[in-house]
Order: C-alpha cells, then structure tokens, then sequence
C-alpha cells in the first residue's frame, strides 16, 4: 500500500516520504480500513518535529503519522461482525502510541476506533471529528450541561475552538468567543452571542462586560498560559475552565489566590487518554450535533500524498480557514 512515512524528526520536506509498505492485517477484535482522507492535525506536525517535552528520537523505525481519518471497512478480524464490512467509519487515535496511522491507504486498528459515520456527514468532515471534534466536545460538555450557562470560548475562530462555539451554541449556552477582528463574523455566524478582540488590553473588563457584568460560569481555553490572569479574574466561583492548550507559554505563573477562593475547576483535556464512558458521550454529542444540522466542519485544503509535507507545513503556518486533509 502507499502510505507517507518518516524515520527521523525534521522539517516536513526533509523526512516525509512516500512509500510502498505491507498493508497490514486485521488482528483479532480489529478492522482494516481502506483510508480515504487522513486528518493533519497541530500535535502530528509536533510529533514528526520532534518538538514534544522529553522525546528525543521516533518511538518507532518507521512511522505513517496522523490520528485522524475516514474511509471504509474493507475486511474484519476474528470476533468483529463481519456485517462492518462496507461501513463508512470516522478514527480516532490512528497514531496514538503505535506505529502506522492514517496517513496510508489502509490502517488496522480496534473495531472501537473506527466508528461509524452518520449517513449524512462526509468522510471529509469524518476526517476531523477525532482530535478537534471530540476535544471541542468534551471541553464544552465535560463538566455537564451547558444549557442557560455562559461560556466563554478563547480563540473561537480556530478548528477546535469553532467547533467549540457550535457546540455550546447548540447546547443552549450563551457564547462569547475571543479572536481576531476578521474572525468576529465567523464567530457570530457560528452562535457567538459575544464576540471580543483576544488581544484588547482590556479583555477582562470586556468579557464581563458582555455578559452584563457578571462573571462567566465555564470556559474553554486554547492559550492557558497567556489567559489564566483574565480566567481568574471573569470566572465565577465554581466555575470549569477546560484546557486544551498552551502553546504561547508551557510554564505559566498561576495566580492561585483567585482560582482558590472562587474554587475553579482546572480540567486539562488530553483526547487521547479520555475514559471510555466519557469518550462515548462526546462522540453521541458530536453526532447529536450533526444529526440536527447544528455542526459545520470547515475543510480548508486538501492534498494529494505527495504533497504531504505542503500540508504539514500549512498546518505549521496557523491562521488555517478550515482543516487539512490528506486524500488517498
């Protein structure tokens, strides 16, 4: 099978290519899909730079990167109903802490990783439903109903955090959303109630403001270094603040004065490692969202294998209007 590979960290043009490999087989309790779109997510390109805290060399010989995909069922291993033959499917955790991910045309995995698309969604939009899909959701939903709450969405223009405002949108929470005054439109059209400049110099006073003066009851935050002097300052007591990032500082100083006495919830979300029960519900959430209509998942570019390295380097670049997929 063609698959993209790489067996050193580097820049993408230096170390990613393509390949003819062994298309694997299906183990007991797995199933081989036949990829159609393979999902380029921020941690793959971390992963094959070689950016990650403490990791100094590649777990594995060769690696085809990628989490993410969609495609179809081509064959089943013993104890899988071989009634999944056929069936259009969305993966998560394709790469997660193995070998051979998405980036390929074919890719065996636990049944449980491939789950079943509803008729209606693409296999393009499929191709984003595991890191960004399920991060927005159980960072919306993850500490209950959001119905007749405020939250508050930092960079509500980014993959995950456009899913995010969706999705509380359509969970009856009133959103604010902070980003870049070219995003305000997208965000509104999205469900932001609320939409804020994330650089103001006065962000905190600006969020209250939004939210008539009174403090926020959740937030989901990408940069939680960079945010957690305003989270501390517009959450209300009890609040939960989910945490999918901190790019812009990996050490931040905590004001734990505020965050005690108000006895904020801090909930790191790490997709990968997410409990069973609480990844089932997420995945009902995202489809429960996509079934009404409530869901749009933007797709901004699509490139051939070849062109791998290109769309890791798209990926590098930020400012993407939509995610990028690699078609096979």
């Amino acid at each position: 099978m063609k698959a993209v590979i790489y067996r050193a960290f580097g820049a993408a043009k230096d170390v990613l290519s393509v390949e003819e490999i062994a298309t694997p087989a299906p183990g007991p309790g797995e199933v081989l899909v036949r990829v159609a779109f393979s999902g380029v997510n921020p941690s793959d390109v971390k992963a094959r730079a070689g950016s990650r805290p403490g990791v100094t060399k590649p777990p594995f010989p060769e690696i085809a990167p990628h989490s993410d995909g969609a495609g179809v069922i081509e064959a089943v291993g013993a104890g899988v109903d071989p009634a999944r033959v056929g069936e259009r499917v969305w993966l998560w955790n394709g790469q997660w802490q193995r070998a051979l991910g998405t980036c390929a045309e074919f890719i065996a995995l636990p049944e449980a990783q491939a789950v079943r698309l509803p008729e209606a969604v693409s296999l393009e939009v499929g191709a984003v439903l595991g890191i960004p899909g399920l991060t927005a959701a159980q960072c919306v939903f993850g500490g209950g109903d959001v119905a007749g709450k405020t939250v508050l969405i930092s960079g509500g223009a980014g993959t995950v955090g456009h899913l995010a405002v969706q999705l509380a949108s359509w969970g009856g929470a009133t959103v604010i959303a902070t980003g870049s005054p070219k995003d305000f439109d997208k965000m509104r059209k999205a469900g932001a109630a609320q939409v804020l400049d994330y650089h103001s110099e006065n962000l905190a006073a600006d969020i209250l403001a939004a939210n008539g003066g009174t403090p926020v009851d959740a937030a989901v935050e990408v940069e939680f270094g960079t945010n957690i002097a305003v989270l501390a300052e517009v959450m209300a007591p009890n609040g939960r603040v989910a945490i999918y990032g901190s790019a812009k500082d990996m050490a931040p100083t905590i004001p734990f004065g505020p965050i005690l006495f108000k006895a904020l919830t801090l909930d790191v979300v790490l997709i990968y490692i997410l409990p069973e029960a609480e990844r089932a519900a997420a995945i009902a959430q995202l489809h429960g969202a996509l079934d009404e209509g409530a869901l749009e998942v933007p797709v901004g570019q699509v490139f051939a294998p070849e062109d791998a390295a290109k769309a890791h380097e798209a990926v590098e670049a930020g400012g993407r209007d939509g995610a990028v997929l690699i078609a096979f």
